[in-house]
């Protein structure tokens, strides 16, 4: 049975994904087009298996989903918005200051 999130659900879930340079690759990658696995691992130049995983994680988090297509399984962003979202963020990160990091990045690994 299908839920709706609640709104902090969402962006945990949103930032788990995010929170690794590979599942974000990934993002962007199926932003620009739905992709097979095989050419996702090739054009992102990881394995199969790493892909997997990254790709299983991001569709506990909802923000992709399979698409059946004869004997393959296609990728695509679970919602057109998403391809929107990580566009804004992006454009937000890239207005934030280059010369500084977070005071709080060695003690609590963040930033």
């Amino acid at each position: 049975m299908l839920t709706v999130a609640s709104d902090i659900e969402v962006l945990a879930r949103f930032g788990r994904a995010l929170a690794d340079p590979i599942r974000c690759r990934i993002l962007l990658a199926l932003r620009d087009a739905p992709a097979y696995p095989a050419d996702l691992a090739n054009a992102l130049a990881i394995s199969r298996t790493r892909l997997s995983n990254h790709l299983a994680c991001l569709r506990d988090c909802g923000l992709v989903l399979t698409v059946p297509d004869g004997r393959r399984t296609r990728y695509e962003l679970a919602d057109e918005r998403l391809g929107h979202a990580l566009d804004d963020l992006r454009a937000a990160v890239v207005a934030v200051e280059t010369d500084r990091t977070c005071l709080a990045a060695a003690e609590k690994g963040c930033c």
